[in-house]
């Protein structure tokens, strides 16, 4: 009796801890899909076409909608391919105008201020096809028409998961619209260094460039206001970055902490050294003048004047 009890305790510890692993096993360490995904992206296509870039002219946000999800959904998660966005990519495609592509690596905040929601540059994100996924996560299942919100596979999981592929067509076809002058904005301070390879840039974009549309590749390398320099024009990553795109037929021009975006860092960071003025003019006040107080102006001056510069480059 004790002997048959025993065996069938056994037999439901072994099926239940089978299930258990079962359900573990179809879980995924990333995070599930943005709620209320459908309603964020159709509004913001409809902001994109309406307000950020009415110039791309009427596009069908639904139509757009429903080609993006059938490229994932009721599909193995781990098997989704950057070809399956192709109808999304075509409903959703516009001109990139030239001279205003951004492309970067390791500095995706800076470069969207920087681009000023394409007033100043035309990033990836700041494209419909971008703009529509930025910081987004989705994932369908096998056999089901629903989004999973409760976990999505990562890169780390499965490289053909649906966000990797996305982004993966989206770089291709961002580099292929690409004309004239090129901008690359790197991370200087990026552990690892400036230009990764493998990376989105390295693999996807630079293989991408229409060469007979291209006439040059500006590269600008920024360190982070407080971090270490890792990285510049001429050496370690950069230079293989500079030394690949010259043997690829290219004019390129690198550019260390580039004027402009430390202008823009330095907003967050008015008093550190790096976003000290300096000046050879004599002082105009007479009489002499405290250190601390000419400090202080000049940090004044300085934040002023950037943000001047800043509000200017919104509005126009």
């Amino acid at each position: 009796m004790m002997k048959s009890l025993f065996l069938s305790l056994l037999l439901v510890s072994v099926l239940f801890m089978d299930s258990f692993c079962e359900v573990q096993g179809g879980k995924w360490k990333g995070e599930g899909t943005t709620q209320n995904l459908e309603n964020i992206v159709i509004g913001r296509c409809y902001d994109y076409i309406r307000i950020v870039n009415p110039a791309v002219g009427e596009k069908n946000c639904s139509a757009i909608w429903e080609a993006f999800k059938k490229a994932f959904l009721n599909k193995d998660p781990c098997n989704i391919l950057p070809e399956d966005y192709e109808l999304f990519i075509n409903l959703s495609l516009h001109t990139i105008p030239p001279n205003k592509s951004l492309f970067w690596e390791n500095n995706q905040l800076l470069v969207n201020s920087f681009s000023a929601r394409g007033r100043r540059y035309m990033g990836l994100g700041d494209t419909l096809f971008g703009f529509f996924g930025d910081f987004l996560n989705w994932c369908g299942q096998t056999n089901s028409t629903e989004l999973d919100y409760e976990s999505c596979p990562t890169t780390e999981e499965c490289k053909n998961n649906a966000v990797e592929s996305f982004w993966r067509m989206a770089s291709i076809t961002y580099a292929q619209q690409s004309s004239g002058v090129i901008h690359v904005l790197l991370n200087g301070s990026s552990v690892g260094g400036a230009y990764p390879d493998p990376g989105f840039f390295a693999d996807y974009e630079i293989p991408n460039f229409q060469k007979d549309k291209i006439s040059q590749i500006v590269i600008w390398v920024v360190d982070d206001i407080e971090g270490p320099d890792r990285d510049s024009c001429g050496t370690n990553t950069v230079k293989t970055l500079e030394d690949r795109l010259k043997t690829l037929g290219y004019d390129v021009t690198c550019t260390d902490n580039y004027k402009s975006v430390m202008l823009l860092l330095c907003l967050d960071y008015p008093d550190d050294s790096k976003c000290t003025l300096s000046s050879s003019a004599p002082a105009a006040q007479r009489g002499p003048i405290s250190s601390d107080r000419g400090g202080s102006w000049n940090k004044l001056t300085f934040v002023s004047f950037v943000g001047f510069l800043f509000r200017f480059a919104l509005v126009y």
